[in-house]
Formats: C-alpha cells, structure tokens, sequence
C-alpha cells in the first residue's frame, strides 16, 4: 500500500473562507471587560511588554542562553515578578526544554542571541513545528541602528545582510517579527504570540538589542490579555460531513477508530473519547498519539503500529471493514517502512480542519473536534470489533524469572518502571529502542507520556524532560534515554539539579546507537563508553539535591528503585542501566528491517 500511505494525510485547505482564519489573523482583545491600568512611564518599554504578555499566556519560566545581543532583553524578562529565567547549558537545550515545557503547558519559550545562537536553536524549533507545538523563540537582535548601513557584525558570517537566521526560521515557523523600531513593536509582537497560539506552531521574533529599555507611548498600559478570535466550523460542511460518515459507518460490520498525534493541536481528546463512549468501537492510538487517548478506556485496545503493534491490535484495525482516523500522520516511521495493511477505500481521515471519506468526498473548514462530537450522536452502537479482540486476546505473559545476579535484560527493567507508574508520574521517551519499551507500558490514568516521532531528533529527551519537569514540578518524570542520545545532550542535566527538579533518569547503556544498528549496522554506531554516573557526580559538584546508582542486575535494580523512590524521592536520581548491546526489543528489529528495506528501494526507472 506504498501509494495509499501518504495519500491519506489529506493537505490542508488553500481557502480562508467559511469560519477558517487566515494564519495570520488578526487578535481581537476584550477591550470593554478589562480596565485599562497607566503603567509608569519608566516602566512602559518593549521588555516589560513582552515579559507580561509571556506571563499571560502561561509561561512562567522561560529557557535562556545569554549572549551579548540579547542581555538587556533578559534584564527586563526576569524583573517580571511572575517569570521565572531558567539559564541552559546551550542554545539546542533550551529550544528543546521549551518544547517539553510546552507539551505540558500548551506553550513555551526561549531566549537567545543572534545567528549563533538562533542557528544553534534552529533544530529544536523545526521539531517543534513538526510535533505541533506552540512555541515562541525570541532572539537578541542588532542595534536598530545597523540594520540597512552595510556594516559587518560579529555573530554572523561576515556579510552585511542580517537576514540569514531570519530566512532559516521562515521555514519552521508559521509567523516571523523582526522588530527593530518601537513604533510597530506592539503590533508585532501580539500578532506573533497570538498566531503562535493559533496556529500551534513556532514563532520567530527578533528584537533590536538596543529597544527592549526605552519607553514608548504604545505600552503605557498594561497589556490587555489575548482574546484570539475562535476558529469556526462550516455548519452546512459539518452537518454533510457527518451525514455522510454516518452512513459510511453504521453500514460497517466491525468498524474501528484511531487516535493520531494531531489530535493535540487540534484539542479534540476529549471529543474522541466521547466519541468511544458513544459508539463502542474498539479504540486504539497511534504511536506518536500514545497518552492522548486514555489506556483505561473499555474499548482500548492498543497501540496501532503496523507490524510493531502492541498484541493483537493490528489484527483488528486491519482486518476492520471501516476505520475513522482522527488526526493521524502517516510517515516512514509511523508506518513501519509504508507497510501498513490499509485501504483507503475504508478510511475516513478526519484533519483538524478536514474530513475525507474514503476515496472522497472531502469537506473543508470542518474542526475536528465538532466533527467527532455530532457524529456520535449519530452512530449506532457497534462492539463488533471489540469483542473480536476480546476473542483473540491472549495476556501477554511476564519475562523469565532471572537467575540471581543475571545480568540484567531490557525486558526486566521496563517491568519494573511500569510498576513505578501513577496519576504522580510523566514517561518521556527518547528516540531509540525506548520508543518500543515504552509503547508496551499501561499508563494509569492521568500519567503523562511524550516522545518525539515526527522528528526524532536524538537526545531531544534530556532538554524535553528539562522543560517538561519544570512545567508541571507536582509530577515526577521518569525518563528513558539511550547511552547515545544522552551524549548529544548531556549538559543540561546540570540545569535540572540548579532547578530542584526530582526527575529519575533511566540511562540505557548499551554501547552505542542501537536504533541504527537495526536499521543498518556499521562501525559508526558504536561510540565511546562513558562513566555516566561519574559524569552526573561530577556535574553535580555537590551543589543540589542528586543521587546515582550503577545495575547491572535486577537485585541491583530493585535496589535503586526503592531508594530513588523512597530516601531520594527529592533528589534528581540517575540510574545507569548496563544491558548487552544486542538486548533490544522484538519491534525494534522488526521495524528496523521494514525502514531498512523502505530506505533501501532502488531509483525507478528512468
């Protein structure tokens, strides 16, 4: 079904008519409801302008890199009372602490300096875009003053024009401010944050380095919070769209739904969830959708992934006479090398702004979540599908016992954190074999999960739990990163013990980068062994609250885990885990071979 996968993440619509906004709509503000209140005019700058719309929409710490462009910009960032400065060890690290910050928190940001720092930021921001996260990246710009002069600034690469970083941004980002006078600074600044949230994507804004302290008429007043003008559905597009997957659906014998990634952006949960209630489907999540669909649902049913499906789930979803999937994205990786056993003549594809029924029709301006709510109104309950699996379902069965002090297996240690997890807990897992360990973990209701599919950028994970821990510090991460990814990325550890944050780290050492050895071996993927306890001592100097532990076994293991959850569940704790380089997950080898393969096909022919 090579030419069917991609044919089924339906694009976008050109048009902005019929209730859709414009990407870069204009924000409306309740200017009636909320007294106007004279900020003192020594008070009335850029700086504090910005700091109190961060702190409106939810943002209260903000990750940074200093660097001499974006100095004063910080001064008046952290005399905001209710924002707190979080520095980081570099400029990658901060962009993907505002990426974890902003899964938990709806948005996050960041701060860095010119060129070198927003060209070193740049790949956190692209996967922001790609995982559909609001995020916005201010960048310390030059002095008003140069911009036009043909003068030639350190920080760049030695040309007089300055708009390198912006032109790098424009392509992962859905709005761009370069703000380098006061008298548009107000307009510009809203209008970034504002389609940032809207639109569920990065912004860029760049400011002057030389404005953020200046008074100006255009921010004597405390800033009005954001009222943004609410997408609308096309009611006469919604009612024919569900008029018409009714039909396609209640005529199915065993029809299934499906959970995807989008339907974050799209704040549907809630509505598929009704949904499931509704219709008694059986319910399963795509991989990169896993902890946006609830695990305790009745109706669960697993992890859709092709042939790395949690058991007995690609069974039922394939084998399904009709298939509803909200808001999927069907990659190489999601798709398991373009495996997946579906036909789009069964699918429904619903978009956060779309719906196509199988080969068409397709209705535009339609958001997801008023779909999926009048259409359960309107489905006949069908359990069909559910009781199949129930049927077929066999419990998976516990690893054998190990023998004392056997060296420990990878199955051992991901039973064990299950056992670790509750309504108190966040899974962040890092690309590599954890995605596969982890898919298999049960989460408890209200147990945060994330990981980055799209983009799979190794050592996201250590900047993402950074900023994930921080955003909600009532829970405890519990995160799992391979030897190779935490090499990327490790410095930022460091940022987590300066902020008291008790997040347990599952450092998987395993020699090398095993995610590509499945997918094609070669010397390159096995790298230098660390002594990565010794490293976290070292970083932690004393300073902070940290503990570390070395297993090699399971007694070892339990060991560690009762400590980092009872005498050290204030303290950071790292847990270096040894494991045989081959130990990996029967998915991974499976999926490895299917990409492997995908990668692999010759040219066509000319």
């Amino acid at each position: 079904m090579d030419t069917m996968i991609g044919a089924l993440d339906t694009c976008k619509p050109a048009c902005n008519d019929v209730g859709c906004l414009p990407s870069n709509g204009a924000v409306s503000t309740i200017q009636s409801s909320v007294p106007s209140t004279f900020v003192n005019s020594t008070e009335a700058t850029l700086g504090r302008h910005l700091a109190r719309r961060l702190v409106q929409i939810g943002v209260t710490d903000v990750f940074t890199v200093p660097g001499d462009f974006n100095l004063t910009l910080l001064d008046h960032l952290i005399a905001e009372p209710g924002l707190n400065n979080v520095g980081c060890c570099n400029e990658l690290n901060a962009g993907y602490a505002a990426d974890g910050y902003a899964r938990s928190r709806g948005v996050g940001a960041c701060v860095v300096t010119f060129t070198v720092g927003g060209l070193s930021v740049l790949n956190a921001i692209a996967g922001a875009y790609s995982e559909n996260l609001p995020l916005i990246c201010i960048v310390g710009g030059p002095n008003s003053n140069d911009y036009g002069t043909n003068r030639i600034l350190h920080h760049t690469i030695g040309l007089p024009d300055f708009s390198q970083e912006l032109r790098c941004f424009q392509t992962v980002t859905c709005y761009q401010a370069v703000v380098n006078n006061l008298e548009d600074a107000h307009e510009m600044i809203d209008t970034a944050i504002s389609t940032s949230l809207k639109e569920s994507k990065p912004v860029y804004i760049s400011i002057g380095c030389n404005l953020p302290g200046i008074p100006h008429p255009t921010f004597s007043r405390e800033p009005v919070p954001f009222s943004l003008a609410p997408k609308l559905t096309n009611q006469m597009g919604l009612e024919a769209a569900v008029e018409a997957a009714a039909e396609f659906l209640n005529k199915a014998v065993k029809p299934v739904l499906v959970g995807g990634p989008k339907l974050r952006a799209a704040k549907a949960s809630d509505a598929f969830v009704e949904l499931a209630d509704a219709c008694g489907y059986a319910v399963a999540a795509m991989p990169s959708a896993k902890g946006f669909v609830p695990e305790h649902h009745p109706h669960f049913i697993g992890t859709y992934w092709g042939a790395v499906s949690t058991a007995f789930c690609s069974e039922i979803v394939e084998s399904a006479d009709a298939y509803l999937f909200a808001g999927p994205i069907f990659n190489d990786y999601s798709s398991v090398g373009y495996s997946l056993l579906l036909k789009k003549e069964k699918a429904i594809i619903v978009q956060p702004d779309r719906v196509v029924i199988a080969n068409g029709p397709a209705f535009g301006c339609v958001l997801m979540k008023d779909f999926l709510r009048a259409l359960a109104k309107r489905l006949k309950r069908n359990t069909t599908a559910y009781e199949n699996y129930h049927r077929i379902y066999v419990p998976e069965g516990h690893p054998p016992k190990a023998s004392p002090k056997e060296p420990l297996r990878v199955n051992v240690l991901f039973q064990h954190i299950q056992q670790m997890l509750s309504s108190e807990t966040a899974v962040i897992a890092e690309t590599g074999d954890s995605w596969f360990n982890c898919q298999k973990l049960k989460l408890p209701p209200a147990c945060g999960y994330e990981f980055q599919m799209q983009y799979g950028s190794i050592g996201w994970s250590v900047g993402a739990t950074l900023g994930y821990a921080q955003a909600v510090p009532e829970k405890r991460v519990i995160a799992c990163i391979g030897d190779g990814s935490f090499q990327v990325t490790a410095q930022d550890v460091s940022t987590m013990l300066r902020c008291g944050q008790r997040t347990i780290i599952f450092l998987i050492n395993n020699g090398g980068y095993t995610i590509e050895v499945e997918i094609h071996d070669g010397p390159y993927n096995v790298i230098k062994n660390w002594n990565y306890t010794g490293l976290v001592d070292a970083i932690h100097n004393g300073e902070g609250k940290c503990w570390t532990a070395k297993v090699r076994c399971e007694e070892e293991l339990i060991e560690a885990i009762e400590t980092a959850t009872g005498a050290k569940k204030d303290c950071l704790c790292f847990i270096e885990v040894i494991v045989h380089k081959d130990d990996t997950s029967k998915e991974l080898l499976e999926w490895g071979s299917r990409v492997a393969a995908a990668n692999g096909r010759p040219p066509n022919p000319q």
